[in-house]
């Protein structure tokens, strides 16, 4: 029996590395005859830079910048070599210029640096919180000699257009008495009548894998959507959301950037992030789970095995739209694998070809079962292969 195991995160409670280590250690213990392949899955959030590093048995690095509240933080680097990226990879990643086979490329993880998980609930609040360290590890990656920067921007704690970011790139907000404000952070937006941002050549390739389709502006937009998930109040959305229309604005004016980018479908991504990096940058979007897809292999590994075990921390509607563990889980049921899902919770009825597994118990709160996680996988994996 060949089994893949390919868990992504369970928010809050157990990394996608951690989750399929588990995994496979209780399989093993249970059939000693099973081939067990494990593959962790990333949506871009948490452990990107890890999973996709390792993946291509690249180096990772660790450097303390900026977090999300002024605090320093420790986030990784990875770094790649290009020979190594598998070519339907390379054609999804688009660069415009070839690139040597010892070219080094980066990779960025947003959460790790500016991630809303850094911080304590008392801490969320999208009008102080900055982008900053991700672009300190941008410039880390460009001053280190990167040919292309590969940026995954979920789980991000900001609603800062990607200011904070391009700050070291020398993105400046202005005053009405013509004073720098010395801060990019949204809390300062309203005192800005002018955005600076030095002209020059766009540094190397940066692409941004995100599977997020929101606009930057509008219902639909970062602010309305993602806002309160970051801490900001009800009362206060419409407030940033004006705020944010008319930095956008200024932004658009500083590097003549059409107004159009604006509702670009991710442009707002991350707290705007992929907006801002667009028009200062030159940074363009590319589909996450497709690259990731290619990035690990998955297709070769999904017909390679016989037994499909995969999940997350919640398995509902949104998980069957066609990225992470659902549309693996839903292509490996068409290639006529078994398939078993596993999740802290599950709101789909039925799917074809799923066999689903709800490990917390029922009556239990999150905030209880978050901390046994392990403990509720491992019975789960234990009744269902026992």
């Amino acid at each position: 029996m060949r089994v893949l195991i390919a868990f992504d995160k369970f928010k809050d409670a157990l990394a996608a590395d951690e989750a399929c280590t588990l995994a496979a250690r209780v399989l093993g213990e249970l059939h000693r005859d099973w081939q067990i392949e494990s593959c962790p899955l990333t949506d871009g959030g948490e452990g990107f830079c890890a999973i996709l590093t390792r993946a291509l048995r690249g180096q990772l690095e660790s450097h303390v910048v900026t977090g999300p509240r002024g605090e320093p933080v420790s986030a990784p680097l990875g770094w790649v070599r290009w020979r190594d990226v598998p070519p339907t990879a390379r054609e999804l990643l688009a660069l415009p210029r070839p690139l040597a086979p010892d070219d080094n490329i980066a990779l960025v993880e947003m959460a790790s640096a500016s991630g809303l998980a850094l911080l304590s609930p008392a801490q969320r609040d999208p009008w102080q919180t900055t982008s900053r360290g991700t672009g300190d590890l941008l410039q880390i990656a460009l001053s280190a000699g990167a040919r292309a920067i590969l940026v995954g921007v979920g789980g991000s704690a900001t609603n800062d257009l990607g200011l904070g970011a391009l700050e070291p790139f020398g993105v400046r907000l202005v005053a009405r008495d013509g004073a720098d404000l010395g801060s990019t952070v949204p809390a300062h937006w309203r005192d800005v009548v002018r955005i600076v941002s030095r002209p020059g050549p766009h540094p190397v390739p940066i692409r941004i894998a995100c599977d997020v389709t929101n606009p930057l502006l509008g219902p639909p937009g970062c602010t309305a959507v993602y806002g309160p998930q970051k801490g900001l109040a009800p009362g206060e959305v419409a407030e940033m959301e004006a705020q944010a229309a008319r930095i956008a604005q200024l932004l658009c004016a500083a590097t003549e950037t059409p107004a159009a980018a604006q509702s670009v479908p991710g442009a707002g991504a991350a707290g705007g992030i992929a907006f801002g990096l667009g028009a200062v940058l030159g940074a363009r979007l590319l589909g996450g789970f497709a690259l990731v897809d290619a990035w690990l292999g998955l297709e070769e590994k999904l017909r390679a095995a016989d037994l499909v075990i995969t999940g997350e921390g919640a398995f509902d509607a949104t998980s069957l739209t066609g990225k992470g563990c659902g549309a693996l889980a839903l292509r490996a049921a068409t290639l006529g694998k078994r398939v078993h899902v596993f999740a802290g919770r599950v709101a789909v009825k039925e799917a074809s070809g799923l066999q689903m597994h709800a490990i917390t118990p029922a009556s239990m709160p999150l905030a209880e079962a978050l901390p046994r996680a392990s403990v509720f996988l491992s019975h789960a994996l234990k009744a269902a292969f026992a």
